[in-house]
């Protein structure tokens, strides 16, 4: 077992071979493994192959089996699309579904790649990350429903054709039920879905990815008829009148806070026909000066009935969120050992769902309370002028926290004298003591951006230990008032002010951005032309959500703001209609009175991160009991081995996949490596270099009596971009 200090930090580790109580079957239906029909392998999200043809003693002789070309042809410039893949196919009587980067989707033979059929969406639907696609069938009526931009399609799996009957024209809007304003167009704003919604006999229920600043829309859940298209059911994760949750926010909160959504994808009791998610945090995601109260349903674990959208019940682990702590994953159904009222064991259907702060919750699938001791503390309220910081948050006893909770000065790196010094300094500025410290202008350091757990999600295995890859990654945050409020009477440009408004929530008030997931726009100039950076702006691009609010003229304003050509200067008040700025923040978009001045990952002058590794890790917990089994580092950086540093691990993005043969399957790192881990002892048996990073999470299935581990290497996240899907079976 590992042990941890009070704040979450490694003091030593003990490998246990220990696996927990005896094999306890996993919610949703026991299949042979020979298919991987849905995101995550089962309805229940457990990433778990029964397969064992690969298994601890044969896996040395894994090889590639065969390389499907995913990439995009050049365009008339000869430039591909620069969009990686994220998605985890699924296979289906012996055939494969996934996504290319441009969103094409396509059907293979799953025991050769060989192509079946390829389907193109429209070009108007905006391309953001997909995750996976849904299989349904009803007799011979057989559909795979995925998302491109803010359109559901549903294509037939057998021929790539679309179903002209559903929706219109073969795709249903995923701006359904959101409106709530009629001075607030919702059918305008950034809508997608970047993980697969799930499929409950007839009904598809999906949540959506929206914008994290002013111009949020509502992260409502949807259900859609899969046969006609048609909208089903609406719950209102920002609680409208007389609806339960109202009075945690203030009365006009549903007609303008956007947020509220369930990104990450979900997980289903088909048994008790209950649909398992988490939810995000409401925009913006550091200010909350207008949206005083708890905040429901934000950062709430949720269980709905599937066939009508009413709620069974929730539990809230972030009370109004300041520091973007979405739930990123999908939740997980197992069952569980735990101690009876007599203290005899007995079974307990369990819903598991990890968190971006590294925490674990373990939750009753039918009352929604922890099966594990929980402390309510009482934490910082020292907010920024009018904010309402909620004085109490969750600190769960049972896991221990997966990653460390609080930056101290013992955490500061070691690698190099210089690293230390230059990290310090910084460290000094920014000390912060806890983890619910209110963002501030002095700035504040802070774990549970980009991991803990990510999108890629876990796995989790029959007995009931639970594989989770993590990142410790320390963020400095710095927020600053508003430009148009803190210089009341220095005139303001149409364009900043429109900055201000949409972008300044991610890429700061400065412009600086944060690597290459909040990119720098002080010389966008150099990288995109003005007709490109408009395209952009219109449609979106992956993380960046469209802005189609905007009229062609606030474009052309942002656009000149952004390369600096802007000429004459124009008071906040004359700014379009379309972007009031003022300092009531009345109005649309709805615009905090402070935002981000510096958001960005605390690293040492090399770019490593700023504190001791481990930065990344894999991790083994027994659920029945909450004791860790065992923990090592995920990745490495080669320049850092070669100058014998011992492994670090790397942040990674994509989850495990663990196998009855014995193994854990997962790629993610930054090295670009996909590894096997013995499952009992944490020891790599077996790894490959991919072509490009594999930030998606591996399948297994059979076909003609031979098993196959399937990872998408799309690369991206800084690293350079790939356009394969690699199978590997043994020689």
């Amino acid at each position: 077992m590992i042990r941890l200090d009070h704040k979450g930090a490694i003091l030593g580790l003990v490998v246990s071979s220990v696996l927990g109580a005896g094999m306890i079957t996993s919610e949703g239906p026991i299949t042979t493994g020979k298919d991987w029909p849905n995101y995550g392998g089962n309805k229940a999200g457990n990433r778990y192959s029964p397969l064992d043809q690969i298994n601890t003693q044969n896996v040395a002789s894994l090889a590639v089996a065969w390389m499907y070309d995913a990439s995009e042809k050049p365009d008339a410039n000869g430039r591909r699309p620069d969009r990686a893949i994220q998605c985890q196919p699924i296979v289906v009587n012996g055939v494969l579904y996934g996504t290319t980067p441009d969103l094409n989707l396509f059907a293979l033979k799953a025991g050769t790649g060989e192509q079946l059929w390829r389907f193109e969406p429209s070009r108007n639907d905006r391309r953001n990350s997909n995750r996976g696609v849904v299989y349904w069938e009803n007799g011979s009526d057989k559909r795979i429903l995925y998302t491109v931009g803010s359109s559901l399609y549903a294509v037939n799996a057998e021929t790539g054709k679309s179903i002209a009957n559903f929706g219109t024209e073969g795709k249903a809007d995923l701006h359904a039920g959101l409106q709530t304003n009629l001075d607030h167009d919702v059918s305008k704003l950034s809508v997608n879905a970047t993980s697969p919604g799930i499929v409950y006999r007839n009904t598809f229920i999906i949540g959506s990815s929206v914008s994290e600043s002013g111009d949020a829309a509502p992260g409502h859940i949807r259900a859609f008829d899969v046969v006609t298209g048609k909208l089903k059911w609406v719950f209102h994760t920002i609680p409208q009148p007389g609806e339960f949750g109202y009075d945690t926010w203030p009365k006009d909160a549903y007609l303008k806070i956007g947020g509220v959504n369930n990104w990450s994808g979900m997980v289903l009791d088909e048994r008790r026909g209950v649909v398992y998610f988490g939810t995000g945090s409401p925009a913006s995601d550091f200010y909350g000066g207008d949206r005083k109260g708890q905040n429901l349903f934000a950062n709430c674990i949720m269980a709905l009935e599937a066939e009508t959208g009413k709620m069974k019940w929730y539990y809230q682990t972030i009370h109004h969120d300041l520091w973007d702590r979405d739930h990123p994953c999908p939740p997980n159904l197992i069952t569980l050992h735990r101690p009876g009222p007599d203290g005899k064991p007995r079974r307990v259907d369990a819903v598991v769902q990890t968190t971006k702060d590294g925490l674990v919750y373990v939750l009753d699938r039918d009352k929604g309370t922890s099966l594990f001791p929980i402390d309510e503390r009482k934490v910082p309220i020292n907010g920024l002028p009018g904010e309402h910081p909620w004085p109490t948050q969750k600190f769960p006893r049972k896991p221990l926290p997966l990653t460390r909770q609080v930056y101290t000065e013992a955490d500061i790196t070691d690698l190099s004298p210089e690293a230390h010094a230059y990290v310090k300094e910084r460290y000094l500025r920014l000390k912060t003591d806890n983890k619910f410290a209110p963002p501030s202008e002095k700035g504040t350091l802070l774990f549970g951006y980009s991991g803990g757990a990510e999108w890629g999600g876990n796995a989790i295995d029959p007995s009931g230990i639970l594989y989770q890859n993590v990142n410790e990654d320390p963020w400095e945050l710095i927020m600053t008032k508003r430009a148009d409020l803190a210089q009341r009477n220095t005139p303001v440009t149409a364009g900043n002010a429109l900055y201000i408004a949409n972008c300044a929530t991610c890429h700061g008030q400065d412009r600086r951005g944060s690597g290459p997931e909040l990119p720098s726009l002080i010389d966008i100039g150099k990288k995109r032309s003005a007709d490109e950076i408009k395209t952009l702006l219109k449609t979106g691009s992956g993380r960046m959500p469209s802005f189609g609010h905007l009229s062609e003229k606030d474009r052309d304003a942002l656009v000149s703001f952004l390369l600096n050509t802007e000429s004459g200067l124009a008071k906040v008040a004359q700014a379009s209609a379309a972007t009031p700025v003022t300092g009531s923040n009345n109005g649309f978009p709805y615009v905090p009175a402070y935002v981000s001045k510096v958001w960005q990952r605390f690293t040492d002058q090399e770019g490593y991160p700023g504190i001791k590794p481990p930065w990344g890790t894999l991790n083994a917990i027994d659920l029945n009991t909450g004791d860790y089994l065992w923990r090592v580092p995920l990745g490495e950086y080669p320049k850092l081995a070669k100058k014998g540093i011992p492994t670090t691990g790397t942040d990674s993005y994509g989850g495990p996949l663990v196998t009855a043969g014995g193994l854990v399957f997962i790629a993610g790192t930054k090295d670009e490596k996909i590894r096997a881990f013995n499952r009992k002892t944490g020891k790599v048996v077996w790894e490959y270099q991919l072509p490009a990073g594999g930030f998606a999470t591996p399948i297994s299935y059979e076909v003609s009596g031979k098993q196959y581990i399937v990872i998408a290497a799309g690369g991206g996240r800084g690293q350079k971009i790939g356009g394969n899907y690699i199978a590997f079976a043994l020689k």
